[in-house]
């Protein structure tokens, strides 16, 4: 009965909105769903934790599904996890089959959408409950896996390291709390910050600014050019049919299967499932030379993985903790705002929220395949939109989410500031800025099991010897690290050849 009083009108209106907004958001080159849940964040903190969630939650899925749109038509990735995309989605535009291919993307979409869903339904409470008998030691290993893994699967295995343990380092900027083993005192903090930096820096303006301000300026050091033009788009041609999907379902499940369990890794996105899954496809197939000439089987193998990365990136959020992807660890900033944090014991006390999310994730996927079947010629000119308009509007929703998020401090701002910055300079490097927020998030945490293993066994060994799944991790980690070699290796070999 708790459950019905919270799937009100409201309820429905947020993820149907966040839908929309996220399909927008997706498909205006440059903009993306890690953007959107970005910017919209602040936005929640009145809303309450389920409506904020379905909010969130809408945009996450409408973010990830709109990317198609530009990369069908005008062969440019709404978002990093529709590169595949072009590949076929494009040519099939230049042959008149712009709208087919289109509605070939959103089915695959919903499709990798519902099949990530069951699986975060299925397997998420169970991870969870095998996760509360980890002890100090196993919570600690769980989290050094977490960041070898976003090391291998970064570009550099040396970049995804540095980037990851940097965000670990500037996690840890303020005063060294008792309850983290500590003293009190400050640590990495100039005499003139003493009083900003207390507690470090602020999670929320450190997410906007990398994932807003960041993005802007990067876009914004192109040009500001005007949107896109449609003109010479074939948006009709030879009609959609279902039947296209006949003989597709080994496609459509490994696929949607591939992008679940990317999305199960931290920190690796969507565009390492999207390719995979497309690679996978092309080589299985009977006539491979048909890819990139606008097979159809290639845009559901791309869209289908993308969508099955929405599922899977929540589960290790919510059952350990760890975020699969940059947009849900800016979900962790939603529970933060309303003082819950996720992890091994976040389902089995908060049963409410746990179903509230899943049937807003089911809403989501529906109401995207609905607008964009029904809507695509007029979602197709979203494109179009100037960004000499719509990033001065972002930018104040920007500042002003900062400035509010704490009520009214001016340091945020700052925040926002400084680490949109650094995300432009990182990206001008190259470091990876998944590892690092994903760094930034667990460093805390990683301080006080690590500090709070050691202070009950005293030695530096029991992280060895302790229990089987310590042992267990530590050939993950293994495995983890080896891979990251063999690939480094092979593509050393590739560009030396």
């Amino acid at each position: 009965m708790e459950l019905l009083s919270i799937l009100t009108p409201m309820f429905f209106t947020l993820v149907t909105a966040g839908t929309v907004i996220g399909i927008i958001f997706g498909a205006i080159p440059g903009m993306t769903a890690t953007m959107a849940v970005a910017v919209c964040l602040p936005l929640t903190y009145s809303l309450g934790l389920e409506n904020g969630l379905a909010l969130l939650l809408g945009l996450y899925v409408g973010g990830i599904s709109g990317g198609l749109v530009p990369a069908i038509l005008l062969n440019i990735p709404g978002t990093p996890s529709s590169i595949t995309t072009t590949l076929d989605g494009y040519p099939m535009t230049q042959n008149g089959e712009g709208e087919r291919a289109l509605k070939i993307g959103i089915t695959s979409s919903l499709i990798g959408g519902l099949f990530s869903l069951a699986a975060l339904y299925l397997f998420a409470p169970a991870l969870a409950d095998f996760a509360i008998k980890f002890s100090y030691i196993e919570k600690f290993l769980i989290i050094f896996f977490a960041l070898t893994v976003m090391a291998a699967l970064s570009s550099s295995l040396l970049v995804g390291i540095f980037s990851g343990f940097l965000g670990i380092f500037i996690s840890l900027i303020g005063a060294y709390d008792i309850s983290r083993g500590g003293n009190g005192e400050l640590r990495l903090v100039p005499e003139f910050l003493e009083y900003y930096l207390e507690s470090g820096f602020s999670l929320l303006p450190v997410l906007i600014g990398l994932f807003g301000l960041a993005t802007i300026l990067i876009e914004a050091e192109q040009g500001m050019k005007e949107g896109q033009s449609l003109s010479g788009v074939k948006i009709g041609g030879k009609p959609f049919k279902l039947s296209i999907f006949k003989g597709q379902f080994v496609n459509l499940f490994r696929s949607s299967a591939i992008g679940t369990f990317v999305g199960i890794l931290p920190g690796v996105g969507g565009s390492a499932a999207s390719i995979l899954a497309y690679s996978q496809e092309k080589n299985f197939s009977k006539t491979p030379e048909k890819f990139g000439k606008g097979e159809p089987a290639g845009v559901i193998a791309s869209e289908s993985a993308n969508n099955g990365l929405t599922g899977g990136a929540l589960v290790p959020l919510l059952s350990l903790g760890i975020p699969g992807d940059s947009t849900t660890a800016i979900l962790i900033g939603a529970f933060t705002l309303q003082g819950i944090q996720v992890g091994p014991l976040f389902i089995g006390n908060n049963p409410v929220t746990w179903d509230a999310m899943i049937i807003a994730m089911l809403v989501a996927n529906i109401v995207m395949f609905l607008v964009m079947v029904f809507a695509i010629r007029h979602l197709a000119k979203v494109v179009t939109v100037p960004k000499n308009i719509l990033f001065p509007i972002i930018l104040m929703m920007c500042v002003v989410g900062a400035y509010t998020i704490n009520y009214g401090v001016m340091f945020d701002v700052w925040t926002l500031l400084i680490f949109g910055l650094f995300g432009y300079l990182a990206h001008k490097i190259r470091l990876e800025i998944a590892p690092f927020i994903i760094g930034f998030i667990l460093g805390p945490s990683a301080e006080i099991y690590f500090v709070k293993s050691l202070e009950s066994f005293g030695t530096f060994s029991i992280f060895f010897t302790k229990s089987w799944i310590a042992g267990l991790l530590w050939v993950l980690i293994a495995i983890s690290i080896a891979f990251s070699i063999s690939v480094a290796r092979k593509k050393n070999k590739t560009e030396n050849e």
